[in-house]
């Protein structure tokens, strides 16, 4: 949170900049929440997904998507900060807010991910006893961790106060689904019955659509 809060309000040039506030309040008290829910009821899947980032990966591949997401959210920080800054753009106040409503929702259904399936790593990998989750969110798209991340990086946007802020993001979405498929490729072999499961449900992404 410390580093989150330097990558806003140094560009920012002042801590006079209410979106980061209520933006890392939002994060913070929501990381907060799950990361204790985590350390009472599954402490592996917390350890699981503290060792995180593009060393903790194993493939090259995965390495270079890490790498680029990583960069991708530090700018998601920086250049709203510098939009404020500068002067390069305004969203109104209500739409911020909306913004802050949905970092809330993705955190909520990340939440109900972490509830669903324990051996949700941050890196991809098949543990030993791990089985296919077919319930849940599970049923509706196979990536309910990437659906709530875009409820998380939509609300970013909106909640920093900077239209230039999707721009960050679209940038980013290559990387994003690069991972996704390179996920789906590495579960097919890895991962028994994940085949059945593809057939089983459609949607990768977002219900209905992809």
């Amino acid at each position: 949170m410390i580093a989150m809060g330097a990558a806003l309000f140094l560009p920012a040039g002042t801590f006079n900049y209410w979106q980061g506030w209520a933006f890392l309040a939002v994060f913070g008290i929501a990381a907060l929440a799950i990361t204790l829910y985590l350390m009472k009821k599954d402490t592996k899947l917390l350890e699981r997904r503290v060792y995180a980032g593009p060393t903790a990966e194993k493939e090259t591949t995965q390495k270079i998507i890490q790498f680029i997401t990583s960069i991708g959210f530090i700018a998601m920080l920086v250049v709203p900060a510098l939009d404020r800054r500068y002067g390069w753009s305004i969203v109104p106040m209500y739409l911020s807010a909306a913004g802050n409503v949905l970092i809330a929702i993705g955190f909520l259904i990340i939440f109900f991910v972490y509830k669903q399936n324990t051996f949700t790593s941050a890196t991809i990998e098949v543990y030993a006893e791990q089985k296919v989750i077919s319930t849940g969110l599970y049923s509706i798209v196979r990536h309910p961790m990437y659906f709530g991340a875009l409820f998380l990086f939509i609300g970013m946007a909106l909640a920093l106060g900077s239209w230039w802020d999707f721009a960050v993001f679209i940038l980013m979405t290559p990387a994003l689904i690069w991972r996704l498929f390179d996920e789906e490729k590495f579960l097919t072999k890895n991962l028994q019955g994940y085949v059945a499961y593809q057939n089983k449900v459609k949607y990768r992404l977002i219900p209905f659509i992809w």
